[in-house]
């Protein structure tokens, strides 16, 4: 039988008591130092010992002004258990006990003696996860301990260093009059669980999740319909949730999360993450809800309209938040059987966009997702927001957020025109207002060049170039030679008698199974007023009833 808390609590509290008749409890107060620089703002390290027993706390947790997660350390010598006890902030407490920890750990004990505050003490050092440790512990008190579970059973721990850059030291020794409460293990109602759970579920209360799709289908089927809480668009290739998002706090991380699975298409395709600005009089979402028609066209001469792509005085076009490349047929094609290959079951494209707070905190906003493809199984994909506080990032405070253009064709089922605007000199031009002047301004530039045969834009390299009020401010040739790394997530991709198959060959800017990361390119500071920013690339021809064509999304940031 799994022995329970109260059982672990109650040898615990037994041993205690005949503790505190035998031995004082000290508490001992650490510094961290960082490259022989004490680090400032830090919550001292503290430790609660007594004869039998440890407590690895700290300053702001005992003067309970510490944020949740709290956890602390308890370690009990006669059973040479260690107890992680960690406070949540929705007033759950979780307890993990480990027999193992302090027998686990192989120190070698090394000549070498010091004093610290006054106490003698011997060195030993440890290697763990190529990391080289080196503590000096005292044996001249009758109390074990040290500001972690690292030495405990040497003795006194006063220092750790660890690889000669990163030390804690002991700085204060104190008797205590009395045993301190918070000695004890918690309640006997705290729940136990296993390592890896407790663990994850730590790991998971340091941030805010915001699930928006969850093993949901984008597929190609008149059967797909919408919901109370999803909406489903150009039958099923595009969903839609409004969501509520919280205010998030300067200085915080914030990234987008998609999980992948092929339900059928056998394909690479494109895939976007997006909102809906709604602040224009019309929006992408009257698009999808009236029909294609509804939406401000583009026009560059070359005999095309282009539906929804470009920033006008009453519209602003899609804001990308992530753009991916499915691979081909991962999880549903796995079958296909090759030597020394272990197909990937599933792909995870997960990337910071901190950059668009501004646009997302605080505010209910239209999220959607599409992969373009014409498989009634589709794709299988969930999707997360999460929020992680930093308090000390060097994050920019970047304060305002404008979408100027988006060439991909999201409602391509629905059809919208491809974006092969680039096939005339003007390419893509978008003239748009500035009411207030920016500083620290930059446009956030996502480009990936499509057209899948040998003489495709997806295979040869092109020059994307930018113009901002006639000034040049991005020329460049955007290209990915890494293809070859994600193999194992393309079970479906062509072999080809040269030994290479589909997935390896290098592309415009993307690859089967990856996430496009955008360009950065700074502007400086801009006067408010008018401004014109122009796109062109050197589209290559027609050949047939093949085509190429680029998905470009422009939006400005600043402050």
């Amino acid at each position: 039988m799994k022995p329970t808390l109260l059982f672990f609590l109650l040898i615990f509290v037994g041993f205690s008591a005949t503790a505190q008749k035998k031995s004082k409890t000290i508490q001992v107060t650490y510094t961290k130092s960082s490259n022989g620089t004490v680090i400032e703002n830090q919550d001292p390290i503290l430790l609660l010992a007594s004869g039998t027993t440890s407590l690895v706390t700290t300053e702001k947790i005992l003067q309970k002004k510490a944020g949740f997660p709290i956890e602390q350390t308890y370690t009990f010598y006669p059973k040479n258990t260690t107890y992680q006890v960690a406070q949540l902030k929705n007033e759950k407490t979780i307890l993990v006990a480990d027999s193992t920890a302090l027998e686990k750990q192989k120190f070698e004990l090394l000549p070498d003696t010091k004093k610290i505050l006054g106490y003698p003490c011997k060195k030993a050092k440890i290697s763990i996860n190529s990391n080289t440790i080196e503590i000096w512990y005292t044996n001249a008190l009758p109390q074990k301990g040290g500001p972690s579970v690292l030495g405990q059973n040497l003795g006194l721990v006063l220092e750790v260093n660890r690889n000669g850059n990163y030390q804690v030291l002991a700085t204060k020794i104190e008797i205590l009059k009395k045993t301190p409460a918070v000695l004890t293990l918690p309640a006997a109602t705290t729940p136990t669980v296993d390592v890896l759970t407790y663990r994850d579920i730590l790991w998971k209360s340091k941030f805010q999740t915001i699930p928006i799709f969850e093993n949901e289908i984008i597929n190609f089927s008149d059967q797909s319909k919408s919901n109370d809480s999803i909406l489903r668009f150009a039958n099923g290739t595009i969903l839609v949730k409004k969501v509520k998002l919280p205010k998030i706090k300067n200085g915080s991380l914030v990234f987008a999360a998609v999980t992948e699975q092929s339900n059928g298409d056998a394909y690479d395709r494109t895939g976007s993450v997006f909102v809906i600005p709604m602040e224009g009089s019309v929006s992408f979402l009257d698009g999808l809800q009236k029909g294609i028609s509804s939406l401000p066209v583009y026009d560059n001469g070359n005999g095309k309209k282009y539906q929804g792509i470009a920033r006008t005085d009453n519209y602003t076009p899609l804001l990308e938040l992530m753009r991916f490349f499915t691979p081909f047929g991962i999880h549903q094609y796995n079958s296909l059987k090759l030597k020394n290959k272990v197909w990937q079951d599933s792909v995870l494209y997960r990337q910071e966009i901190s950059e668009l707070i501004p646009a997302l905190s605080g505010q209910e906003v239209y999220i959607g997702m599409t992969i373009g493809n014409y498989d009634k199984g589709g794709h299988k994909v969930s999707l997360d927001l999460t929020i992680h506080p930093d308090e000390e990032s060097a994050i920019r405070a970047d304060t305002f957020v404008l979408p100027l253009f988006n060439t991909t064709n999201v409602m391509e089922m629905a059809g919208q025109e491809y974006g092969t605007l680039f096939n005339t000199p003007k390419g893509l031009e978008v003239t748009f207002q500035l009411k207030q002047p920016l500083k620290n301004a930059r446009l956030r530039y996502i480009t990936t060049g499509h057209g899948g045969w040998e003489n495709g834009d997806e295979f040869i390299p092109k020059k994307n170039t930018i113009t901002l009020d006639g000034k040049t401010i991005f020329d460049l040739a955007p290209w990915r030679t890494d293809c070859g790394s994600y193999r194992l997530s393309n079970p479906a991709s062509g072999n080809f008698e040269n030994g290479l198959s589909s997935s390896d060959y290098s592309r415009s800017n993307w690859c089967p199974g990856t996430v496009t990361n955008p360009y950065w390119i700074d502007l400086g500071p801009m006067a408010a007023g008018s401004h014109t920013i122009t796109v062109t690339i050197p589209q290559g021809a027609n050949e047939g009833g093949s085509f190429s064509s680029w998905n470009v999304s422009g939006v400005l940031i600043g402050e």
